[in-house]
Parts: structure tokens; sequence; C-alpha cells
């Protein structure tokens, strides 16, 4: 991020607020609308030359995005949706990512290790690109909450697998219990450094009303607790969506002062609005500069990989639930299966895969690929499948 100067964030900024009225007044897409206003700025002859790089994204962009999200997510709805959540994160993921490595595979020749670094990238949807997507569109309290929730979760459930990933890489023993092992460690470790930062911070927040002091620890539990959990090579976004959701939960218990609340939740808001305003904006560079076309083949098959293992995630997980309370209506499984959006997450895995892997250029460019098809032809389609399934909230309807 060093590589920005003020000048050029100040000009990024500007971009941002053009696109986002244009964008509002177009009904499109806002993170659409950012990549495509990267993708421009990047092909001009002063274009900015900023790298996208994993470091960027885990330090600056995905701890207030997933605090952001997470403090908006009560308990007693989350708590309730909690065993369909499960089995979406975890089966869901494993499944989605099996589906992708052997198609990699088997198509296209990639070796396993490769495949499967590539598989489980992209198994997860990104909680940027979701969380951006609903910002626009108003739906189902339910079906907003499940697939925030759900990408929140999937996307520290990948992180955990890709580290298990890199330990392969590295030559680690791969039996049951090493692996197991470390995807407890990784999980529950997560989980524990969001706690261990944020339930402190609570504390004191509680010792004052002052909302600048309470914004300023609130800010502290998010990057802190990340870091911390990433620091020991555990989850930072399980300990990000940790600290979001004790701060979301406990702190309306007194820890957050009633008067600091709506000052609070309208600062994350703009926090976010920053982060992804600036994270879109250098994705849509970074695709301009991506070489895409040598890799077609690999990313054609790729996307369409990534379509069906959503699908093979989606509908039998639903299909477990349909006699229960929890039933998942056919419409809303739909708009989980088409509304599985990548992005910021899945670039940053994809940059993070270790120079032994033989196909790792081709999986960052066919990661480039995914990510493109999924910003531009999903992001732009889903406000249409939703207001075509009737999914769109009355008073979100344009006036006729």
């Amino acid at each position: 991020m060093d590589q920005i100067d003020i000048p050029l964030l100040g000009l990024l900024l500007f971009v941002a607020s053009l696109v986002a009225m244009i964008t509002r007044k177009l009904r499109l897409p806002y993170s659409t609308g950012l990549v495509a206003a990267g993708l421009l700025l990047a092909l001009l002859p002063f274009g900015f030359n900023v790298g996208l790089t994993t470091q960027m994204i885990f330090t600056f962009f995905l701890p207030p995005l997933i605090f952001e999200a997470a403090i908006q997510i009560p308990w007693a709805p989350f708590r309730r949706e909690m065993p369909l959540l499960l089995l979406l994160v975890t089966i869901g993921v494993l499944l989605a990512a099996a589906v992708v490595a052997a198609g990699m595979h088997f198509l296209i020749g990639w070796s396993w290790l490769g495949a499967a670094f590539f598989g489980i990238l992209v198994a997860a949807t990104d909680p940027v690109s979701v969380i951006a997507m609903f910002r626009e569109i108003k739906v189902d309290h339910r079906l907003h909450m499940l697939v925030e929730a759900e990408s929140l979760l999937n996307d520290g459930v990948a992180a955990v697998g890709f580290t298990v990933l890199l330990m392969i890489a590295a030559g680690a023993p791969v039996t049951a219990p090493v692996i197991g092992g470390k995807l407890l460690i990784t999980a529950f470790g997560g989980v524990a450094a969001g706690g261990l930062v944020a339930l402190p911070l609570l504390a004191l927040a509680g010792r004052t009303e002052d909302p600048l002091v309470e914004m300023t620890l609130t800010t502290l539990a998010a990057f802190g607790s990340f870091l911390l959990a990433e620091h020991f090579h555990m989850s930072g976004v399980l300990a990000a969506l940790t600290a979001g959701m004790l701060v979301g939960n406990v702190g309306r218990m007194g820890s957050i002062s009633d008067s600091s609340r709506p000052i609070l939740l309208s600062f994350w808001d703009y926090a976010a609005f920053l982060a992804n305003s600036l994270i879109f904006i250098l994705i849509g560079g970074a695709e301009a500069k991506a070489p895409l076309l040598p890799v077609f083949e690999a990313a054609a098959a790729a996307i369409l990989l990534c379509l069906i293992g959503r699908a093979a995630t989606v509908y039998p997980v639903a299909a477990l639930f349909s006699r229960s309370s929890l039933r998942l209506p056919a419409k809303h499984q739909h708009v989980l299966w088409w509304g599985g959006l990548r992005g910021a997450l899945a670039l940053a895995l994809a940059l993070a895969v270790p120079s032994s892997i033989p196909e790792r250029q081709q999986i960052i460019a066919v990661a480039f690929a995914v990510v493109a098809f999924s910003v531009f032809v999903q992001g732009l389609t889903m406000g249409p499948l939703i207001r075509w399934l009737g999914l769109i909230l009355e008073e979100d309807k344009p006036e006729s």
C-alpha cells in the first residue's frame, strides 16, 4: 500500500465517488463499475501502477470489510441457521473444491497439487464481492443473512484448507492426525484470537460513552484480531468475524453506548465503502495487466467447473433440509448458487501459491479470469435474476 501516493489515492477516491453516483443512477452493481473504472485507468497513457498483493489485501482490506459485515449479523438468526451454514461451509466447500480440482487435473492436465490449490482458492464465495452486491440489492433478510454469513464462514474454511495445502507443498507428512490438528488449530485459533482481542476492548469501551474512543477501540478489535491470528498462522478471517459478532451482539448489552451505536455503524459503513472502492479499482487495474489469452482454454474450463462445483454445494445441502424448519426455498437456492461471487480473496490466495508449484503462473491468470467472469457476468446479472425471481424487497423496487 506504500506504493500509493497521496495524489493517486485522491484520484482513486474521486473516481470511486463518481462511479458510486453513476451506478446508483443506472441501478448497476457498484463493484462492477469500480472494476471497469480500474480497467480504464490502467489502460490510460498515465495509468497507475499499483501492484495488488496478498499482503495488501490481508492487511488493509479484508479486516474492515469482514468486521463491518459481522457487526451487522444478529446472533439469534445466525445461531438458528447454524446447521445449514455449517454443512454449506464444510462439506460444501470441500465438495466444490474437489469438483474444480478434479476437472482441472483431468481436463487441463494440471498436477494434483496445483489443481487442489486452485480448487480451494475458488471454492469459497468472497465476502468482499458478496457484501458489495448486497449493498445494492435489497432482499429478504434471511436470504441476505445466509449469503453474507456463508461467504464469511466459507472464506475462513477455504483459507484454512489453503494453509493445509501449503504444509503439503512444503513437504509436511500427509496424515489424518496432522491435517486434522492443523485444521482445528487454524480454525479454533482464529475464533479464540477474535475473542481474546475483542472482549477486553469491549470491557474497556463499557467505561466510556465517547463515540470517538469507541470507534478507536473497535478499529483495534477489527485489525488487531485479524493480524494476531495471521501472525500465528491461524484464520484471520474467522478472528475478524468473531470480533465483529462480539462487538455487534455483546456490544448491545451496554459495552457500546446507545448514543454511540448509530455513529459507530455509520463509521464502519464508511470504512467498508473506502475499502471496497479501493480494492475493486485495484482489481480492475490488475485485470488489465493479466495475460488471459494464453490461458483461455483453462479459464473457460475453470469458470464452468466453478459453476458446477457451486451447484454441487448448494442444491444437495439444501435438499437435506427440505423437510425441516430450515427448508430453503428453490428461489433462494438459485440466488445462493449464482451469487457465489469470487473476488479479492481468490486473487490473494492465488498470489500466495508457492513458486514450487509448476502451474503457479497459470493459476494466477486463471484466477483473474474467474474473478472477471464473477464481477462482470454474475455481478451484472444478479439484480435482474433477483427481480425475475420476485425476491427484491418492495421498498427497493424502482418507482413506475
